[in-house]
């Protein structure tokens, strides 16, 4: 048993097939094959299930990739800690929500950058509920998140305060078509959660959902006509959108959505992780958003979970 061995196993469980794993691993089918059946024989226990339509774990294989999962956690860990010793920068894999990535991480990502040049820093965009389970999973070292979260392996802080607006074209919505048609990202959005919440309460039924995955297309299609939408106001508030738009106020209930900072509970912070977490608090300072109450545990909540 190798870590090659361990990437194995933890690909074929995460993908439930052969050729999905080895497109991950950047190989090919055979040599996937051939690990497993090592591992089996070394082992003396059969660990996937051969099905019809892909791969399924057995009791041991689960527990085996378990166990992968948390020792190839490790090792990345490992490594980051050997570059924060020896003053190598690192690597740092942050996600966040398309709408915080377009509008408040520009200057922050600008700052960090300039004062850390010689950090591998990547962002990965996503809605809330995609990037808790990266963060969980260990594949990203945090996200920023929408709405309240709970889970006992994680731990948050807030760092913007957005308020959710109802966005219609600047020339208003003529078509009740147009009226009653929700544009917005797709299920696991809190954004998508509360416009359809405001769609209902504000009498807009029976409504219809045209999901996209991008900003600058929903933006398009409300700006067209199409419909509207719910995002922050400082999103249609700012270049190159301001003044094509009208942003209506949703109750305060609606209105008010945090954006936080989250973590596993059990991840290192390196000096690469604890400079960026300083620039993201400058970078609220100066937007004149959210608290910065101390971290806190967080929390899953999955009928909340969303972008």
């Amino acid at each position: 048993m190798d870590l090659a061995g361990l990437r194995v196993v933890k690909a074929v469980a995460d993908t439930g097939s052969v050729s999905r794993a080895a497109e991950t691993l950047n190989c090919v089918q055979s040599n996937v094959t051939a690990r497993l059946k090592r591992l089996e024989e070394d082992l003396g226990v059969p660990l996937f299930l051969r099905l019809s339509r892909g791969m399924a774990p057995t009791p041991a294989g689960r527990v085996l990739a378990d166990y992968a999962d948390r020792v190839l956690r490790l090792v990345a860990q490992a490594r980051d800690a050997v570059a924060d010793a020896a003053g190598r920068g690192g690597r740092l894999s942050v996600g966040t929500m398309e709408t915080t990535a377009a509008v408040r991480l520009p200057p922050i990502l600008a700052r960090f950058h300039a004062e850390n040049p010689d950090v591998d820093l990547t962002i990965v965009p996503g809605p809330t509920e995609t990037m808790l389970g990266e963060v969980l999973a260990g594949r990203i070292d945090g996200a920023f998140v929408s709405g309240a979260v709970e889970h006992p392996e994680l731990v948050s802080r807030p760092v913007f305060e957005e308020e959710l607006v109802l966005v219609e074209p600047a020339s208003g919505i003529t078509s009740e078509s147009g009226r009653n048609t929700l544009l917005a990202f797709r299920r696991g959005c809190a954004y998508r959660a509360r416009a359809e919440t405001a769609m209902r309460e504000s009498g807009r039924v029976p409504y219809r959902v045209m999901e996209f995955g991008a900003l600058e297309a929903i933006l398009g299609c409300v700006g067209a006509g199409m419909g509207v939408t719910v995002l922050p106001r400082v999103v249609v508030e700012r270049e190159p959108w301001r003044g094509l738009f009208t942003a209506r106020p949703l109750p305060p209930e609606l209105a008010r959505m945090p954006t936080r900072f989250v973590r596993r509970v059990d991840s290192m912070e390196t000096v690469a992780l604890r400079t960026f977490l300083e620039a993201v608090a400058e970078g609220s300072r100066e937007g004149g958003a959210a608290s910065h109450a101390p971290t806190q545990p967080a929390g899953l909540i999955p009928s909340r979970a969303a972008c």
